[in-house]
């Protein structure tokens, strides 16, 4: 549903893209302290005990879905590996981390590390729009101790969220059909201003249509989209006299825009509004409804105004989009924002799986890993996912497709970034491809992995040496 006249984006995407990077957005470099303190403080034990060179391979990972979840959507990777490939530290972020007075003790060699040092490690992942299920690796990080370690803190910040927010996307578009035009309002509810920007992308790359955020919305070379607050509405129908003339006044402005009904009296608007659109002497793209009974207001709107688009929005996901389609509600759009861009964390961890050729795992109750670099292999029939199974990355099974694929070599991307476009259709084509029981909204099945007999094997014998390097 668009609002605004078309905003003329000629310019290559490209060029639009490093304007923005360069007056708008972050700097990247701001971003190398932006980590927990305790990876800089094993970063300077690495290197006081001369490991940190030792090549070093983790893994990230959901070790359970959030709880009514059957499947996720991979999304992040694009920002992860923008990250890496600047990662760097400025001598005046240098300075002041010694201010702190916390790495009093460290080696002159890990100052000089982080003043001399870059990301130059291989990165494997699955492709953004990627359905993945617990346990199965989204990312591999395979560089010098120092550096993967590093680097987690980010990863997962990004990973971790726009997963999320893609997932929901997902959810809705899924739920909602594809006729339905989806809307991201959620800038204003986003954890942070950051966080709005990759809640915007990553909505959009998992199904949704457009975004309200005009930075986000222009960064990625999109329209944004809305409509008006109640607060138009109220001015001027308080200073013109009339709700009529206030719709009267944005339409001088924005001809045909979708207009905010509900502010006074939802079925009078409509009815002020019929004649004038039914014969034709008003243009009217949509009508939006935020509040009251949206079943029964969508049913009389749409009496009333039977060829105007209606929209919807006010606190709805996935499960409210289900309840009013099977009520019968009339509503040809959502407008999704607070329960899109917050909600149950998608509980990704990053966790060493192989040091220096040796494979590694974690034994905690709750909390164990499985050993070495793997890869998801995946088959499919007639286009339908028939079965996934987690193995090593060493393994090379004929009847499956391995999912992760090497993205970043010794610090460089050597794939141009893929669009929103091709990302949103692997989004489809992924949801499509589950189970139905896996998509459902309630008590979602996920899909069984399997664990390859080489992976089973490799996980036996790291125990086994675990168990006896703690008896010595």
């Amino acid at each position: 549903m668009t609002t605004l006249p078309d905003l003329e984006i000629n310019a290559n995407q490209e060029r639009w893209q490093n304007w923005f990077n360069q007056e708008l957005n972050f700097a990247a470099e701001d971003y190398s302290l932006l980590t927990d303190l305790y990876q800089l403080t094993m970063a300077a034990c690495y290197i006081g005990e001369g490991v940190e060179q030792k090549q070093a391979s983790f893994e990230l990972f959901a070790r359970k879905l959030p709880e009514g979840f059957g499947y996720l959507i991979a999304m992040g990777l694009a920002q992860a590996l923008e990250y890496l490939e600047k990662l760097r530290f400025t001598p005046s972020q240098i300075k002041a981390l010694q201010a702190t007075g916390i790495f009093a003790h460290a080696s002159d060699r890990f100052w000089s590390l982080l003043a001399e040092g870059r990301f130059t490690g291989d990165v494997w992942a699955v492709p953004e729009g990627t359905a993945v299920f617990a346990n199965q690796p989204l990312l591999r990080v395979e560089a010098p101790l120092w550096q993967a370690q590093l680097v987690e803190t980010y990863l997962l910040n990004t990973l971790n969220y726009q997963t999320l927010i893609a997932t929901r996307a997902a959810r809705i578009r899924d739920v909602a059909g594809e006729q339905a035009t989806l809307l991201e309002f959620g800038t204003r509810r986003a954890f942070s201003p950051q966080g709005s920007l990759w809640a915007a992308r990553a909505a959009l790359a998992g199904g949704l249509d457009s975004t309200s955020n005009v930075l986000a919305a222009l960064q990625l070379n999109q329209q944004p989209s809305g409509t008006m607050a109640h607060a138009l509405v109220m001015a001027l129908s308080a200073m013109a006299g009339s709700e009529e003339q206030a719709f009267t006044a944005f339409h001088r402005y924005f001809p045909g825009a979708p207009l905010l009904i509900d502010t006074y009296d939802t079925i009078a608007a409509a009815q002020h509004l019929a004649p004038k659109v039914n014969s034709g002497e008003m243009q009217l793209s949509g009508v939006r409804l935020d509040s009251g009974d949206l079943v029964g207001l969508s049913q009389k709107v749409r009496s009333l105004l039977p060829h105007v688009p209606i929209f919807a929005s006010g606190d709805l996901d996935e499960w409210e989009i289900a309840r009013l389609k099977a009520a019968g509600a009339q509503i040809d759009g959502y407008g999704l924002g607070t329960k899109l861009v917050t909600g149950a964390p998608v509980n990704g961890v990053y966790k060493l799986v192989e040091i220096d050729g040796i494979p590694v795992m974690k034994e905690s109750r709750d909390k164990a890993t499985y050993p070495g670099r793997k890869q998801i292999f995946r088959s499919f029939v007639g286009g339908m996912l028939q079965v996934d199974r987690l193995g090593l990355a060493t393994e090379t099974p004929l009847d499956a497709e391995p999912l992760l694929q090497l993205v970043m070599k010794q610090g460089k991307k050597i794939q141009s970034p893929e669009s929103l476009t091709t990302i949103r259709h692997r989004t489809a084509a992924s949801v499509a491809s589950l189970p139905e029981q896996t998509r459902r909204l309630n008590q979602p099945l996920s899909v069984n992995v399997e664990i390859s007999a080489a992976l089973q094997d490799l996980t036996q014998k790291t125990k086994k040496t675990a168990e006896a390097q703690r008896k010595v």
